[in-house]
């Protein structure tokens, strides 16, 4: 199992330890409720250090982005960020992704870390000989900065102006005095910033960010409310929500589906969008007690099944169980009543469009 360069300072700030994607992760410190509500209300930072980062550049790096992945990277600027999947040969989903324009045929790429190396292999089984794929996941740390007090709690450490940093922009800068890549995208949709470090400077970042922010009450923040904080926006979490086998179209990411250009599968998918979409994945609430877990049935009053579930916890922000599943027509429709299968019981829960939280 990988470590976290700060594997060691998590596990004394009381971190509890699991296997993620093969990475020995902080799941949480205090409670996941606890950490959950600090992100909502104010700041709390992530080591999602695990991520995996590569660039890409040379003569022809945006035609093959334009290929391998869904969205339209011409669209792209240098400060630009893009959130995008590469489709499979097959109508599924090799990962989701990041795209960055650092430059005229330079790129970044941020992928799943339970993905590195298959989404290495994918994308130079299709590289021209004129790109260069360079896989520097092990040498970059990231530490997601999250909560509405985010900009103030870091706005000492840099002359980047964070408060007119736009969604899906990021600036080359100096955080604490360390060449920093500042973003802004997150998976929480609590505001905040994405600082991607050299491993070397680290923990020296680390610390500096949560002296900053003392004055903002800062704390680390594990994996498990990083879960229930994407799930009450609808994000998609791969593995979960999107596969190898789901279609970016049922997913809901007809949105980073352009079919303005040709890339891996395109007419497939084309065809699929022209025929209509038989299944969604979509969202629900819980009107019974009950969490709904990844694999549960859902079923129809008369007990048919519908669906299957997969994503689902309690929202410590709604104190109510809530879910994304894929869902047969017509029971995809908003406000239609289903039932979720947990241990032999079917639960009452209602269809919503995600986000759950606004």
């Amino acid at each position: 199992m990988k470590k976290l360069v700060l594997d060691q300072v998590h596990q004394d700030l009381g971190g509890k330890m699991v296997d993620f994607a093969g990475y020995n992760m902080p799941v949480q410190y205090e409670g996941l409720k606890v950490e959950h509500l600090h992100v909502r209300e104010k700041v709390g930072v992530f080591d999602v250090s695990h991520m995996g980062e590569f660039f890409v550049s040379g003569p022809g790096a945006l035609e093959f982005l334009q290929k391998t992945t869904s969205n339209d990277v011409s669209k792209l600027v240098a400060g630009k960020i893009q959130y995008s999947c590469m489709p499979n040969n097959d109508g599924g989903i090799v990962d989701d992704l990041l795209v960055y324009c650092l430059g005229e045929e330079e790129y970044l790429l941020v992928v799943n870390a339970s993905n590195i190396e298959k989404d290495y292999n994918w994308l130079d089984q299709h590289r021209p000989e004129t790109v260069t794929l360079d896989n520097q996941s092990d040498a970059w740390s990231l530490f997601a900065v999250q909560g509405p007090l985010a900009t103030d709690a870091l706005q000492s450490l840099t002359d980047t102006d964070l408060a007119n940093m736009t969604y899906y922009t990021f600036e080359k800068g100096k955080m604490a005095g360390y060449e920093t890549i500042i973003s802004a995208t997150g998976y929480t949709g609590a505001g905040g910033f994405e600082l991607y470090v050299k491993n070397e400077n680290a923990q020296a970042l680390w610390e500096a960010i949560f002296k900053a922010g003392a004055d903002q009450d800062i704390k680390p923040i594990g994996l498990g409310a990083r879960d229930t904080l994407r799930m009450e926006k609808g994000f998609c979490l791969y593995g979960n929500d999107i596969d190898d086998k789901t279609s970016p179209l049922e997913a809901g990411l007809g949105w980073i589906t352009k079919f303005t250009k040709n890339f891996i599968n395109s007419d497939a998918l084309q065809s699929q969008k022209d025929l209509g979409i038989n299944r969604r994945l979509t969202g629900f609430i819980m009107e019974d007690r009950g969490i709904p877990r990844k694999d549960y049935r859902i079923l129809n009053a008369k007990g048919d099944e519908i669906g299957i579930v997969t994503s689902g916890t309690q929202s410590p922000s709604l104190n109510k169980a809530i879910g994304l599943g894929y869902l047969n027509k017509p029971y995809n429709a908003a406000d239609t009543e289903i039932y979720i299968e947990v241990r032999n019981k079917r639960l009452k829960a209602t269809v919503t469009k995600p986000p759950f939280v606004k």
